[in-house]
């Protein structure tokens, strides 16, 4: 008798993209994604670098880079994937400047696990400025190397009271989310601490409102089952100069069928 059981295929998924943005005011203007690589569902490698990157006087960057990767572990059948995306000599706007941002996501996904483990350790900053102060960033990356997967999340939820209430108020605004939401969705940060002894600079959860420049968010993670995305600058920019932009973006799942 013909044997009749479907093969098993694993769909790798993996992204990464070192800056985009868009400028509505002065100039409306939208950059297109720089350095962007994207992971084929069978796996294997790609990369993608952009040198000596400029937009008027509004934004520019030395070099900016991503890679990504996805292969199967001969020893063990484990399947892993890899999203690196990596910015170097970043200046927006002689407010926000780093010597270098990076975002890392790596992931395993044992054979006939629900989901993959998920690690952002190698993510970092150096020599962030905000108008020319240093920002002092630390990640509490002992607790997202136990929150590998989005499990291990609901637990942490359920048991850490400090880790649900930034999760449900990223921003300390007072407006509290139920946890996860409808979709099953987790906006988080991987800041433990963060500082800047900027005059006018506040900070708000995982961000700093810089006057007349608008709000910059730090190290986002979006996460749900089996996923995420993990950006390392966010900008919400307004007068004199408005727009938004992403700086050194990774993205990682991947399933088995």
């Amino acid at each position: 008798m013909a044997d009749t059981a479907l093969p098993k295929v694993y769909h790798y998924n993996a992204h990464g993209h070192a800056f985009s943005a868009r400028f509505d005011r002065p100039v409306q203007h939208l950059i297109d994604v720089q350095a962007a690589s994207s992971l084929p569902t069978i796996g294997g490698h790609g990369n993608s670098r952009v040198n000596d990157f400029r937009f008027q006087e509004f934004v520019s960057f030395k070099t900016a880079y991503s890679h990504v990767s996805g292969s199967q572990k001969h020893e063990d059948g484990t399947y892993t994937t890899l999203a690196t995306s990596t910015v170097e000599g970043l200046n927006i706007l002689d407010i926000v400047t780093a010597d270098r941002v990076v975002a890392r996501l790596a992931t395993q996904h044992p054979d006939n696990h629900p989901e993959p483990h998920i690690v952002v350790l190698g993510s970092k900053f150096e020599n962030l400025r905000i108008a020319g102060c240093p920002v002092d960033v630390e990640f509490d990356n002992e607790l997202f190397l136990r929150l590998d997967t989005f499990e291990a999340i609901l637990k942490e939820l359920a048991s850490n009271a400090d880790f649900r209430k930034m999760a449900e108020d990223p921003y300390q605004k007072g407006q509290k989310r139920n946890l996860p939401d409808v979709q099953g969705v987790l906006l988080c940060s991987l800041v433990k601490k963060m500082t800047t002894t900027c005059p006018g600079v506040k900070r708000e959860g995982h961000g700093f409102v810089v006057p007349e420049f608008g709000k910059v968010f730090v190290a986002e993670m979006l996460a749900k089952h089996g996923c995420r995305t993990l950006t390392m600058l966010r900008l919400e920019m307004g007068s004199p100069v408005s727009g938004s932009g992403t700086v050194s973006q990774a993205a990682v799942n991947g399933n088995p069928w």
